[in-house]
C-alpha cells in the first residue's frame, strides 16, 4: 500500500490528491483501502494544522433559529423585547450572561460559542 505520514503541507496536498483519484474506488477494493487510510490520516493532520475557529454568536443564533423554523419574533420572547433581539441580530448591543443563559436553555446553543465576540 505504500502509505506515509502527513508531515508537511505537501504532504497534506499530495495526500489530497490521491484521494480524488480514488474518490470512486469500489468498497472491499485495495484501492478503497487505500483511500480509507489516506482520510484518516489526512483528517489527523487537519485536526492539528488547520484549526477550524469558533462560529461567530449572532451567525449560531440566526441559524440555530433556522433550524428551528423560528424567526425574529421568537428571539424576541427569548431575549425580552423585540428592540433587544433586532439589536443583538444587528449588532448593536452585545450578548449579557443572562442572555447567553436564555439563549442556552431556549435554543440549545452551547454558551462557549455565545460568549466568544
Amino acid at each position: 500500500m505504500d502509505i506515509k505520514p502527513i508531515r508537511t503541507a505537501a504532504d497534506h496536498r499530495k495526500a489530497l490528491r490521491e484521494i480524488e483519484r480514488l474518490w470512486t474506488a469500489e468498497p472491499g477494493t485495495p484501492d478503497h483501502d487505500r483511500l480509507e487510510v489516506l482520510e484518516t490520516l489526512v483528517e489527523a493532520w487537519e485536526e492539528k494544522h488547520v484549526p477550524i475557529p469558533p462560529p461567530d454568536p449572532v451567525e449560531a443564533i440566526r441559524f440555530r433559529l433556522d433550524q428551528l423554523g423560528l424567526g425574529q419574533r421568537d428571539l424576541a420572547r427569548i431575549l425580552g423585547s423585540r428592540a433587544r433581539a433586532s439589536e443583538v441580530l444587528n449588532r448593536r448591543r452585545s450578548l449579557s450572561l443572562p442572555m447567553i443563559k436564555r439563549l442556552h436553555r431556549a435554543l440549545g446553543i452551547p454558551g462557549d460559542i455565545l460568549l466568544v465576540g
